[in-house]
């Protein structure tokens, strides 16, 4: 198997965990567990995924050929990086601080950077 479908394939798995996240794992964990259990779950689970799919991310940029999908994959993992490093503690910060407004403009943050990596991924399966 080439180093470029393997970089494809990772890709797709990767656009497919955060498919399912987002239409399965979210709403099922706000709609079924208390406030205070899936808050909990959700703060212990995404820093496991950012740096699970910014590890893939930047793996798949090592072994995609083309200098476009190489950047852009880079572009997702810097993105999976600053939500972990940066969006996700001031996301928290605003919860526990009970500012609902900046929560809300954070998270519709997460929200844009995370569609914007779900593009990329498509444009690099669409593309290559």
């Amino acid at each position: 198997m080439s180093s470029n479908l393997l970089s494809l394939y990772i890709v797709a798995g990767m656009l497919g965990i955060m498919l399912f996240f987002t239409v399965a794992v979210a709403p099922t964990v706000f709609k079924v567990l208390p406030q205070e259990w899936s808050s909990k779950y959700v703060r212990a689970f995404f820093p496991k995924y950012y740096i699970f799919l910014g590890l893939f991310s930047l793996l798949s940029a090592y072994l995609i050929e083309g200098n476009v999908n190489t950047l852009l994959l880079i572009l997702c993992t810097v993105l999976f990086l600053f939500a972990l490093l940066i969006l996700m503690p001031a996301i928290n910060r605003a919860a526990d601080s009970g500012n609902k407004k900046y929560f809300g403009l954070l998270h519709g943050l997460s929200v844009l950077v995370n569609l914007i990596q779900f593009g990329i991924f498509i444009y690099v399966l669409l593309y290559e």
